[in-house]
């Protein structure tokens, strides 16, 4: 196996040859023949085991054993340990899911802290078919089925071309010890059950399943890479960067077909899941929104304005009589001038005496008005807002610069009408928004 896996490395994966690996080393066969490969091409590698402690003894004899492991390879080993019972009391999620939340974010840091340039992980085809069968159980498409990545990011799969009998087979020919999870037998996981019963009788259907498996594997994963080229073409013509919000044209979306099939490949990436709900965005009355967990789609007149959701803040931000900057969460300069310039929406000329200091700036609240300059009488906020057909998003980000409760300045749109500069003003106060 090791001049395929060679050959394999040369062709398909040339840039380890010069990088810094970590081998993520479980103790196990497919870990530990990873590792002796790794060596054995002339890696620069570094073993890295997780204690979960979740099987006590044993799992501290898997640790020892990755320890004795990096010796005898002449290679560098980093541990840690986790109290993973007392993480999963503390929070929601199945252990499996929370053990390999814990290893990757430890892998992370530790990539991050000294260095490593790629995280090598002994992933093999049987591993793939157990991935596919699982995400076809749930119901998933096609970038389910895709089959596990040989890389993502800086997580490389070395062994992902190789069926997990060529790797026993070089652990036995190699006379190489490995350890045995206990773990791996319990059929209450679905993994293990899917890898003990179905996977056995998949391949006593046909003597060369896995490598017909393989290349469907092959033909679904080009077939994903067409799609998501039809979907980045179809993004650069409907999705319109706005600054903090990207605007999608309603009516020459409604015209793609299937519509629910365009909607999924558009939107997963921003988290929605209520597909129903999106679909319904496109006929709802303005002012209607679904929320995923990461973004808001508002319905707005004939777009859909899609954003990030961030936390509006409820902090105020004191501009004192004598500070001639505001560096956040805006920029403000502050200056005394002797005349009042052309004025713009980015610019206002106050009359000193007509100020409370420190002004405060926060953000906008349901009640607020104004008197818009140039206009005789007060206008709540939201209607001025509304004339000015300011969406949703827009409203949420909104500074507005006050004097005790009063709006001075809505910033970078409308000053107010009480604070401007008249005949008996002695001290001109100039404000610019530095946007």
């Amino acid at each position: 196996m090791f001049p395929q896996f060679k050959a394999h490395l040369k062709a398909n994966l040339p840039f380890l040859e010069k990088a810094r690996v970590l081998v993520a080393c479980s103790g196990g066969m497919d870990s530990v023949v990873l590792a002796h490969l790794s060596v054995s091409a002339g890696l620069d590698v570094t073993l890295a085991h997780c204690n979960f402690k979740l099987r006590g003894s044993e799992s501290d004899g898997d640790e020892q054993f990755v320890r004795n492991l990096a010796k005898e390879l002449g290679v560098g080993v980093e541990v840690k340990s986790f109290e993973t019972k007392k993480y999963v009391r503390q929070n929601r999620g199945s252990l499996q899911m929370i053990a390999r939340e814990l290893r990757y974010q430890w892998f992370n840091e530790l990539m991050g802290a000294k260095g490593f340039d790629y995280l090598l992980t002994a992933h093999h085809v049987d591993d793939s078919l157990e991935t596919f069968l699982i995400n076809l159980s749930r119901g998933t498409g096609i970038d389910g089925l895709s089959g596990i990545p040989i890389q993502n990011g800086k997580v490389v799969r070395p062994l992902l071309d190789f069926p997990q009998k060529n790797l026993m087979d070089y652990a036995k020919r190699e006379n190489l010890s490995w350890r045995e999870d206990s773990s791996n037998s319990d059929k209450k996981y679905l993994r293990n059950k899917i890898r003990l019963e179905i996977v056995p009788k998949l391949k006593e259907l046909h003597p060369t399943f896995l490598e017909n498996f393989k290349q469907t594997q092959v033909h679904l994963q080009d077939s994903h890479v067409l799609m998501q080229n039809h979907l980045q073409e179809i993004k650069s013509i409907l999705f319109a960067d706005d600054g903090d919000v990207i605007r999608v044209a309603i009516e020459p979306l409604k015209e793609l077909n299937p519509i629910e099939a365009y909607l999924y490949g558009l939107f997963k990436e921003y988290g929605f899941t209520e597909w129903e709900d999106v679909k319904g965005l496109l006929n709802a009355m303005s002012g209607k929104k679904v929320l995923s967990k990461t973004h808001s789609l508002l319905k707005d007149r004939e777009y859909l304005l899609l954003s990030k959701i961030e936390n509006r803040t409820n902090e105020v931000y004191s501009v004192h009589d004598k500070q001639t900057m505001l560096e956040s969460p805006i920029q403000l300069k502050m200056e005394k001038v002797d005349a009042v310039e052309k004025s713009s929406p980015d610019t206002i000329f106050l009359d000193k005496k007509k100020l409370n200091f420190p002004l405060v700036l926060r953000n906008w609240q349901k009640g607020d008005y104004f008197y818009p300059y140039g206009m005789k009488g007060g206008k709540k906020l939201s209607k001025f807002f509304k004339d000015e057909k300011m969406d949703v998003f827009s409203k949420e980000k909104q500074w507005l610069l006050c004097s005790n409760d009063e709006i001075v300045w809505v910033v970078g749109r409308r000053a107010d009408e009480r604070f401007k500069v008249d005949k008996s003003t002695e001290t001109i106060i100039k404000i610019t928004f530095v946007a």
